[in-house]
């Protein structure tokens, strides 16, 4: 069913929700404000985004555009930073789609939605693979799909189920918003800012009729054998237990990616034979920052393994690095608690079953960089591994355990 009429949902309540969602110490955007200078007038600034919302006179203010590095180290990605005050209206609309498409998402779509982690696409592919006993395995990469998000499809896509004139108006600016980059403004004619609150929402919503539909309905009943698909935003793979069926698709993922204005990666999308050892000589892929391989589980039984992607493990690296680099004038409490924090956030993704040795090697060099850097606030500075083993024990660091059990996560899917 088409909706004409949502906007009524947006109210002070809404707004006040979707505020106290939104991070209140994110980067800023070009207004400079931060989350808790808006907060200190909140009921006033509120009212007056509500009003310009529903009349129609709100603009939506240009991007600041930054750039974080790609797992390859060679790219980088480029990241929209909106003003708070436009996160917090794109967090209100964002709340109102999802309720909306909540119900048209299928089961193999996991990222951004709520009470769905990468954990669970990852536990998905793994019972899935396991319950086949390997498989053919098309690993895809889109190249620059946030910049190359087709505009007018987008627009048709919504068509479908959304003509709500106050939403549409504000999605609409906000694709139009135009960039700023360097003092140099632009407005692409393509594509969604990848760090914008609607973004992800707009990309679920493109995927969803692009592929997870295209998969579900066309491909799905002429296969030969069994097949499926996990998504996590725009990051999937594709799983055939018949190889001709993953040859048949590969091709075709190319012709149907190309008709909506989007391009599959060359040197990252391609064609893996999975099968369980002894069937054949199973290849590796990369998935979420994991590699998946085969290999003995300790009944000596042959189980689909993940450890840390190797670029993912040097990118945390290089980020560490820069930031003792960065932070070694300050307390050594100060640090302390702030490598606490970042190892916790490494270790609740990354920690997981079979994974002890990949989040082990990322312990050690941590602990190698921080004494690296510890060594270098001062010339005077003499840090040998006796005294930095003095500091560890006052100066704890989290222990590298797996928290995420995978056996868990798949009995629950």
């Amino acid at each position: 069913m088409v909706i004409t009429s949502l906007s009524h949902h947006i109210d002070m309540a809404l707004l006040k929700e979707a505020h106290w969602k939104t991070r209140k110490d994110g980067a800023v955007g070009l207004d400079g404000q931060s989350g808790r200078e808006y907060e200190a007038d909140l009921e006033a600034n509120l009212e007056l985004l509500l009003y310009r919302l529903k009349s129609g006179t709100y603009k939506a203010p240009p991007v600041k555009r930054g750039y974080i590095p790609k797992g390859d180290g060679k790219e980088r990605r480029p990241i929209g930073i909106p003003t708070y005050e436009d996160k917090v209206l794109q967090r209100a609309v964002a709340m109102v789609l999802e309720a909306v498409y909540e119900q048209d998402f299928l089961s193999s779509s996991y990222g951004f939605r709520p009470n769905r982690s990468a954990h669970d696409a990852l536990a998905d592919l793994w019972k899935g693979i396991m319950g086949t006993g390997g498989s053919y395995v098309v690993e895809v990469d889109i190249r620059k799909f946030f910049d190359t998000l087709n505009h007018q499809d987008l627009r048709a896509f919504l068509d479908q189920r959304v003509r709500d004139g106050v939403i549409r108006r504000a999605i609409d600016k906000w694709l139009k918003a135009g960039v700023l980059e360097e003092g140099v403004f632009y407005r692409p004619e393509d594509g969604t800012p990848q760090g914008g609150v609607i973004s992800p929402l707009l990309a679920n919503i493109y995927l969803h009729e692009v592929l997870d539909k295209w998969f579900e309905c066309e491909i799905k009943p002429r296969l030969r054998g069994r097949g499926f698909l996990v998504r996590y935003a725009d990051d999937f793979v594709l799983s055939f237990s018949v190889e001709q069926d993953a040859r048949d698709v590969y091709e075709q993922l190319h012709e149907r990616f190309a008709r909506y204005g989007l391009k599959l990666h060359s040197g990252k999308t391609r064609m893996v034979d999975f099968k369980r050892p002894g069937r054949g000589d199973p290849g590796v892929f990369d998935f979420l920052g994991f590699r998946h391989y085969w290999g003995k589980s300790r009944k000596g039984n042959w189980v689909v393994k993940r450890k840390t992607a190797k670029d993912r493990l040097r990118r945390a690296l290089v980020t560490m690095n820069n930031w003792c680099r960065r932070d070694r004038h300050h307390p050594l409490k100060d640090q302390h608690r702030k490598l606490c924090q970042k190892l916790r956030g490494y270790f609740n993704y990354y920690g997981i079953t079979g994974n002890s040795q990949s989040i082990g090697e990322y312990h050690y060099q941590v602990k190698l960089i921080w004494k690296k850097w510890l060594n270098r606030r001062s010339q005077r500075s003499r840090m040998n591994w006796e005294k930095f083993n003095k500091l560890l024990c006052h100066y704890r660091l989290p222990a590298p355990i797996a928290t995420k059990s995978i056996l868990r996560h798949a009995a629950k899917a």
